[in-house]
């Protein structure tokens, strides 16, 4: 027999048994009398059962229950008072420390969910007042000095106000890109998807940017073997603002006379394959899974100087996962960084 797993039935039984049989067979020794023996047996072994099995239903399992109401913290429903009544009872102490160990496991996990987040949120207020105060301070600092005086000289009145413009413009971009991550992320930016070709996008894109491209020297192009035209379906403007802030990144990040290249490769599964690939300073290991992240630099210093909100990943990761895909990053230190999402291919577009 089971000893650990014995109902309360099976344990108000075997204790009712051995004291009436011991009572029982004191009885007979003294009386002599096997008939009186018998009766002594069965009424006692009823009265103790009863007893016993009263006790640990009404007392052990009463707690028990208690505990199981505050695991689940809710006021029990007709499944779960059925649950209390007929299954609990028939479940072993261990099996219920089981089940306390799991629960207590199960709130470890979300306590440490719960401090991650909150760590993350912290940092993420600090990153916003830190992106906010510098270009409102840099303002402010231009109109205390015209204020202050400077207005009288005109070239230093030009040069200051076309700095505080920057920075105006600096924070309505900043504005504009935390707009744009809270309709994404609350599904009401609504996505237009059509069939377009991803290579003539690109080639759209590079021709948006040459000048910027052209001012230092890189070479920007299509992958070899990847020049075949592929057709996705997707928002071809919400694409395009994904690839404008890939191919800036690999632009800034990327070296003096340096290489950028994108790459279009049909999955094996029901997606297309479009990478983005620099030569550049590349990203050490230990940032990759935090560069979506909203405000997140892996050289704060640096980063700010080559200007942006620091947005700008977190915008793409957004916009390929309402499209119900993945964005991902490959790269190493001083060898370059490649950054790729998958897009559906073309669909069949039935008109009625």
């Amino acid at each position: 027999m089971d000893l650990k797993n014995l109902s309360p039935r099976q344990v108000a039984a075997i204790n009712a048994m051995a004291i009436a049989v011991l009572v029982a067979l004191a009885a007979f020794l003294f009386t002599g009398n096997w008939l009186i023996g018998l009766s002594v047996l069965v009424i006692l072994f009823i009265i103790a059962y009863s007893l016993i099995h009263f006790l640990l239903q009404e007392f052990i399992y009463s707690r028990i229950r208690l505990i199981y109401k505050f695991i689940y913290q809710t006021k029990a429903s007709k499944k779960e008072e059925t649950y209390y009544k007929y299954i609990l009872p028939r479940k072993g102490i261990d099996e219920v420390s089981e089940d306390v160990e799991k629960w207590a496991e199960q709130r470890k996990a979300e306590i440490e969910v719960l401090k991650e987040n909150e760590a993350y949120r912290k940092e993420f207020l600090q990153n916003l007042a830190h992106e906010f105060k510098t270009p409102i301070f840099a303002v402010q600092g231009y109109v205390d000095t015209l204020l202050d005086g400077a207005m009288e000289q005109p070239d230093i009145r030009k040069k200051f106000l076309e700095n505080a413009s920057r920075n105006i413009d600096r924070l309505v971009n900043l504005m504009n890109d935390l707009d744009e991550i809270s309709k994404l992320e609350s599904g009401e930016q609504m996505l237009y998807k059509q069939n377009f070709v991803i290579q003539d996008l690109v080639k759209e894109v590079y021709e948006s940017l040459s000048l910027k491209l052209a001012g230092k020297n890189v070479t920007a192009g299509i992958k070899k073997g990847c020049e075949a035209p592929v057709t996705v379906f997707a928002d071809k403007e919400k694409i395009r603002q994904v690839l404008i802030n890939l191919i800036e990144n690999a632009f800034k990040y990327g070296k003096e006379g340096g290489t950028i290249t994108t790459s279009v490769y049909k999955t094996e599964g029901d997606s297309v394959l479009v990478e983005v690939s620099d030569d550049g300073i590349g990203i050490e290991e230990e940032h990759l899974p935090r560069i979506f992240e909203r405000f997140y630099r892996t050289d704060t210093a640096r980063s700010r100087d080559k200007g942006g909100t620091g947005l700008g990943l977190a915008i793409c990761k957004h916009i390929i996962e309402a499209h119900g895909h993945s964005i991902h990053v490959r790269s190493k230190p001083d060898v370059g960084t490649s950054i790729g999402f998958t897009i559906d291919p073309a669909k069949r577009i039935t008109t009625a």
